[in-house]
């Protein structure tokens, strides 16, 4: 939840292209993340990927650290299939791979979108709450 808020924050500080190519590129490796589960294929340090992109992603708000577009979107998603991986295991046997996909995909894009929402409240309340998360992506580290 909070490293898809944080994917909103992020874009939004980039700004520009940044602010829609950052999202989208999450939610597309975050569908190929969830195909590689569902296909049998194995994706090493699941839950260590998904605590580290938190504790990415709030130090990059935290310190408002600017990146070219592409960049963005490259480490947007390699987090993303690792989100999108553990979303693949955890379907339900009986549901529908397509419908499911479609189920995470819309909350992802929610989720990305109250993060850009969020960012409205300035940026040093944005900056905090990038340190906050970063904080607890560094206490789900510390927990493993």
């Amino acid at each position: 939840l909070l490293a898809m808020i944080a994917v909103g924050l992020w874009a939004a500080q980039q700004g520009g292209r940044s602010l829609w190519a950052i999202p989208a590129a999450f939610i597309g490796a975050m569908l190929v993340g969830g195909g590689l589960a569902l296909s049998g294929l194995s994706l090493p340090h699941v839950e260590t990927g998904i605590a580290v992109s938190v504790l990415v992603l709030g130090l990059l708000i935290a310190t408002r650290r600017q990146w070219a577009a592409p960049v963005g979107m490259a480490i947007a998603a390699a987090f993303a299939l690792f989100h999108g991986y553990a979303h693949g295991l955890e379907m339900p046997q009986a549901a529908s791979p397509a419908l499911y996909a479609l189920g995470f995909v819309l909350a992802t894009a929610c989720l990305h979108g109250a993060g850009i929402a969020g960012s409205l409240v300035g940026r040093r309340a944005v900056q905090l709450a990038g340190a906050g998360i970063a904080a607890t992506g560094l206490a789900l580290i510390v927990a493993m």
